[in-house]
């Protein structure tokens, strides 16, 4: 069907097929030229998230991971799981019902930060099933872990802001970990980038050569 068209073209890999064979019939009838003028600009393109603050981000991450444990491998995260975490990861962590002090911030953000630990301290244990290392949303849990906390006499403590990774980098929500945080022209986002490069012969049509999607900090320079 016509509707799912889309969809077929992605799930094959051909979604370039139709646009080779544009501009193949282009250079065929002389709207492009080789070694012809080109720009290339941008736009920015939202993840299908909720933007997350730094406090929300590594709640939503250890509950994540809880959730997706829950579900694969349910008898061996009761076997150990501290009673108190049903509650306090039942639900999404929102930043309008969370303190606003820095302290109290921080206090919640370290006791996270041991939760998280004592979680991955158990995966990584010898009786624990070793395929659990490999679930994505454990392999995120971890990374998300290093770029916000540093470890200090076995305890996990939260980084300052100026110690993080850079935006090419970090994490900002379990749910794509590929989406990052960007600026350009006075707007933020967080996501990605479209690169589009055309044409811009004086004597000629401009087209569009080029489409290329990467991460939201990667600037037009950089393609």
């Amino acid at each position: 069907m016509l509707s799912e068209f889309r969809s077929r073209v992605l799930a094959g890999g051909a979604e370039h097929r139709l646009f080779e064979a544009l501009l193949t019939h282009a250079r065929t009838r002389g709207w492009l030229q080789a070694r012809g003028r080109q720009r290339t600009d941008s736009t920015h393109v939202l993840a299908a998230i909720q933007s997350l603050s730094r406090l929300e981000c590594v709640a939503e991450t250890l509950r994540h991971a809880l959730n997706v444990l829950a579900t694969v491998e349910p008898m061996w995260l009761q076997a150990w799981v501290p009673s108190e975490w049903f509650e306090r990861y039942a639900t999404r962590w929102d930043d309008y019902r969370l303190p606003s002090g820095r302290e109290e911030r921080q206090g919640l953000a370290e006791m996270i930060g041991r939760d998280g630990r004592l979680l991955l301290q158990h995966i990584y244990a010898a009786p624990s099933p070793t395929w659990l290392r490999e679930l994505p949303a454990i392999t995120i849990l971890r990374h998300v872990w290093i770029q916000q906390f540093y470890a200090e006499q076995e305890q996990a403590h939260w980084r300052d802001a100026k110690d993080l990774p850079p935006s090419s980098l970090l994490i900002c929500t379990p749910y794509d970990a590929e989406a990052r945080y960007s600026q350009k022209r006075g707007m933020s986002w967080t996501g990605y980038k479209v690169h589009m490069t055309e044409s811009c012969d004086e004597d000629g049509p401009h087209l569009v050569t080029d489409v290329q999607t990467t991460p939201a900090p990667v600037s037009d320079f950089d393609m």
